[in-house]
């Protein structure tokens, strides 16, 4: 599966859907070497909000990435009810949810955040240090094979800044 990162984030921002990178592309944006196969977004769980991005995944042809086979189109009610959503899109794989690390939601992360320039566009991402506390929280194996890059390069940008 193709990710068109740089399409995601634009139906993003021309949807007007409020929402903070995470996860391994916040990491890249944040000058991390490592690679990803997906977009991390956590969203605010408001319902405007969920309006504008349940129409983005209608548009993008969005499915629920389900072990079975089944057909499962994201809707307003489910982004409302689940804190995780992985999706398939005509885009790529986009992980859209309401809480990371430790329960951190939008208003949680929104200061530890700053903006990014990608391309044409302007990306709220999260930073490298709060990237690296909530890929402790998840505790997942995967996600432990990545701090030892992603806490070294937060070192090395703490030293060019002094």
């Amino acid at each position: 599966m193709k990710l068109d990162l740089l399409a995601l984030l634009r139906a993003l921002a021309r949807y007007e859907v409020e929402h903070v990178v995470v996860g391994g592309v916040a990491a890249i944006l944040e000058g991390a070497p490592i690679t990803t196969l997906d977009l991390d977004i956590v969203y605010r769980v408001e319902d405007a909000n969920l309006d504008r991005l349940g129409a983005l995944l209608t548009d993008l042809g969005a499915r629920y990435r389900d072990p079975a086979g089944r057909e499962i189109e994201p809707t307003v009610e489910r982004l409302q009810a689940n804190r995780v959503n992985l999706l398939e899109t005509r885009e790529g794989l986009l992980d859209a949810m309401q809480e990371i690390g430790a329960g951190w939601s939008y208003d949680d992360l929104l200061s530890r955040t700053h903006v990014r320039r990608v391309g044409d566009l302007e990306v709220r991402v999260l930073d490298l240090a709060a990237v690296i506390e909530s890929k402790q929280a998840a505790g997942r194996e995967k996600d432990s094979a990545m701090l030892p890059v992603l806490r070294q390069t937060l070192e090395l940008r703490r030293r060019e800044q002094h």
